[in-house]
């Protein structure tokens, strides 16, 4: 019998040694293809880049997995808890493998059962990172094989980190960061218990337990998660009580563009972040950018450019309902298909249900809940006839027909916007505005964009028409023109004829350009001729210079990359950006410095480290250790000086008069020291004012899409001008007025204002002079030729035999 029992231990012993040499035989298969868990260490998770204005308020996300990356020691003991409850309450004790985990999983699989999970954190570490999702054995045996090889490389805490960081939570999110914003808006330090236990219920499917379509189903696996938390001791009894009882609570932060008045700006970083860093950086990267938006100024420089383009849209009459819907049955269902502009939440979309001769009953697009079902409230309202007092013009084929009462405009089943009224009794009718335009604002000083308006809305077109409308700039453009003249020898008081001008074209004809209005005023000043806007003096003064030399200053001001030679060019024909207008005019505000217009200050990688920055001053002596009585460190401005600061003062003194006495006299009213210069093209197309204080210029035009005439008499003075006047007023508000910085070395003379002699009497003005300079004592006229031959009375009969002809410059 002992024989026998030794003989079948024999047998036994045999058979487990060949079963174990098959084991390990099968095991280092295995490992052959395992990947290297060693890369879990340089380990660098796709991380959201977030945009920021400059007052560091959220603009923007990016991201292709939302995920905030936490180190260990920043996520809460809590939310630790709620997870290791969840998923893994041994996971400090076990070696990378739950033995009775696994033995659990392995008798129901043997019993015929679906494979079940028995995964410990480091085994889905392993699956999550190193493996597939493929339910297999094989598979299993490689993720304990690895979760051992991870337990003897890497702390725990170091596995945990991997893991909470990156799970799939639902909702976009991954790890439990982005699942805290996603979910309840919270950081993770602010997540109260049930909030917690929610979170750590999603690894093990999202889905089946989202708060919407399951909220049964997520609530008792919420209640579950706190029961083990209760268990492990993570909580007490009153605790787990307390957490149960409470509601799901789940309130998602919105994803997208967060600044509600700021869409075109961010899109117009995001550009800019891709042409830096590529599209993987700015989905993938975790870049934190700050950008240079004002928030304030935004605000207001979208509400300024939107009020000034819907007073125009609306004296041009009523154009007719968005579309017009069925009202049988329940009218908020297809009203709420219409798609609104979510950039402009003062408007709502709204249904005619009945319409009266004084007034208009409407029906206001229900709202949708969080998770996007229209909701049951079917709300009402009026619009009285003053409230849609601009509509009794209705436009039929592009006429405007007066009628009288408002079911005349308005008829049951019209889908309109509306919006409060001021007093909050009832709506006002809008409607979207066909034309468009753009408003830059920015620092004269450094180039900061602190504004940018793209058109009326983002939601009803992305096409930033700052940056991407190619428009002429009109008689904007002069003051480059007069500018190279001042740095060229000319002054401010000298004379140009103003008269008609008859030029060959090359062709057998002749160019004749006119001054707006037909008119034109004889010999004049430079000062005269860009405050009343002449487009006679500019070409004579452009054609006296050489329209090489307008090249010239428009390239290094920035407005063009390469200028046309052609005449016509002097009066802002050619084709350029609004942002390259304000650009242009901050070189005359801040004294002659180039300026290179920035929407970002800086740029940090995922590790806080910055990788760019606009700022690129030098700064000798910034970063000593101590202080041993020397003197205080400069920056150093290594900006080109493009324009000569006396030129810069002098043009700015112009433009300074454009708004007293000239063309821009609706911008007089600011009450501060302002520069500015309006622009009109050809058929009143395009409507310009650029301007600036010593420390904002800002510019806007208005014009449709595709170029055509905004009305006879509509022109940037009349149309651009009130539109600065009113983003200004508020931009400045409780600012201090600061004067034009005269440079040191300039002197101040009294002369005539049509002669440009010096004069003390009726008539005269105090004129800037660079050293060296000053009134002629001669009457000299620039581009007077022999047709012309009258000389203002008051000059004297010397004076008169004193009249030249300029220099023949050429058509190029």
């Amino acid at each position: 019998m002992i024989r026998l029992l030794g003989y079948f231990f024999g047998i036994g012993t045999v058979m487990a040694l060949i079963v174990a040499a098959g084991v390990a035989l099968y095991v280092q298969h295995m490992t052959k293809d395992l990947p290297d868990y060693q890369v879990l260490a340089a380990y660098e998770p796709k991380v959201a880049t977030r945009f920021h204005a400059s007052d560091g308020s959220l603009m923007a996300e990016y991201a292709k997995e939302r995920r905030l990356f936490l180190p260990i020691q920043a996520i809460p003991n809590l939310v630790k808890a709620a997870y290791l409850s969840a998923e893994d309450k041994n996971f400090y004790q076990h070696p990378g493998i739950d033995i009775y985990g696994l033995g659990r999983a392995v008798l129901v699989l043997a019993k015929g059962g679906p494979m079940q999970g028995g995964s410990t954190i480091t085994q889905q570490v392993a699956k999550n990172f190193l493996l597939t999702n493929e339910r297999s054995i094989e598979r299993k045996v490689k993720e304990a094989i690895l979760s051992l090889r991870i337990e003897q490389a890497y702390s725990k805490d170091k596995i945990l980190e991997l893991y909470l960081n990156e799970i799939y939570l639902g909702l976009g999110s991954y790890g439990v960061a982005a699942a805290s914003l996603a979910y309840f808006d919270k950081s993770v330090n602010e997540l109260e218990i049930q909030e917690a236990a929610y979170l750590a219920a999603l690894p093990k499917a999202p889905e089946n337990y989202n708060p919407y379509r399951s909220a049964d189903r997520a609530m008792e696996r919420r209640n579950w998660v706190i029961d083990q938390m209760q268990t492990n001791g993570y909580i007490t009894a009153a605790e787990g009580d307390e957490a149960r009882a409470k509601p799901l609570g789940v309130n998602p932060k919105r994803s997208g563009t967060y600044l509600v008045a700021g869409e075109y700006f961010t899109e117009e970083v995001r550009r800019e972040v891709i042409q830096r860093y590529g599209m993987t950086a700015l989905y993938e990267g975790g870049l934190s950018v700050r950008s240079t938006l004002d928030p304030k100024l935004q605000v207001e420089a979208r509400a300024s450019l939107q009020k000034g383009l819907i007073d125009f849209d609306q004296a041009r009459g009523y154009r007719g309902p968005i579309k017009t819907i069925e009202l049988a049955g329940d009218w908020g269902k297809p009203l709420g298909e219409v798609p609104g502009y979510v950039d402009v939440p003062e408007w709502r979309v709204a249904v005619v249900l009945s319409a009266q001769p004084d007034s208009i009953s409407v029906g206001l697009q229900p709202s949708r809940g969080i998770s996007g079902a229209l909701g049951s409230d079917r709300e009402t309202g009026t619009i009285a006839l003053a409230d849609m007092k601009w509509a009794l013009r209705v436009s039929v084929d592009g006429k405007a027909r007066a009628v009288k009462s408002a079911d005349q405009v308005l008829s049951r089943g019209d889908v309109v916007f509306v919006e409060k009224n001021a007093e909050g009794s009832g709506y006002r009718l809008r409607q979207p505005p066909k034309v468009q335009g753009a408003l830059v604002s920015m620092d004269p000083h450094t180039g900061r964009v602190l504004a940018m308006v793209g058109g009326f809305s983002y939601a009803q077109s992305e096409f930033n028409r700052a940056t991407q409308a190619q428009r002429q700039p009109g008689s904007s453009f002069k003051p480059i023109v007069y500018a190279a003249a001042l740095d060229n020898g000319y002054t401010p008081a000298s004379v140009i004829l103003d008269g008609p001008i008859s030029i060959p074209n090359g062709t057998g004809g002749y160019w004749e350009p006119k001054n707006y209005g037909g008119e034109s005023a004889g010999p004049s000043t430079l000062r005269s001729g860009i405050e009343k806007s002449r487009n006679l003096m500019t070409v004579r003064l452009a054609r006296d210079m050489g329209m090489d030399l307008v090249a010239q200053y428009a390239e290094r001001f920035g407005v063009y990359d390469k200028l046309a030679q052609y005449l016509p060019m002097a009066l802002g024909s050619g084709e350029t950006t609004v942002l390259r207008m304000v650009a242009a005019y901050s070189v005359m505000a801040n004294g002659g410095r180039s300026i290179e217009p920035s929407l970002i200050d800086r740029v940090q990688d995922r590790y806080g480290r910055t990788i760019y920055k606009h700022d690129s001053r030098g700064c000798e002596g910034c970063n000593v250790q101590t202080w041993e009585n020397q003197p205080e460190p400069e920056l150093v401005d290594n900006r080109e000086q493009v324009l000569d600061p006396m030129t810069a003062y002098q043009i700015t003194s112009m433009m300074e008069g454009v708004v007293q006495r000239g063309t821009g006299y609706a911008v007089h009213t600011l009450g501060v020291p302002v520069a500015g210069k309006t622009g009109t093209t050809n058929d009143e197309k395009d409507a310009w004012f650029v301007g600036y204080t010593p420390d904002l210029v800002t510019g806007l035009y208005l014009g449709y899409d595709n170029p055509s005439p905004l009305g006879h008499g509509e022109t940037g003075g009349g149309l651009a001008a009130p539109i600065f006047l009113e983003f200004m007023t508020k931009a400045i508000a409780g600012k201090p007025p600061v004067n034009f910085r005269v440079p040191e070395g300039m002197t101040m003379v009294s002369i005539d204002r049509k002669t440009g002699m010096a004069s003390s009497g009726a008539g005269s003005i105090m004129e800037a002079f660079k050293p060296g300079t000053g009134p002629s004592d001669s009457y000299q006229i620039i581009g007077a030729d022999d047709a012309y031959s009258a000389a203002p009375a008051v000059v004297s009969p010397q004076t008169q035999d004193a009249i030249v002809q300029g220099g023949a410059g050429g058509l190029f």
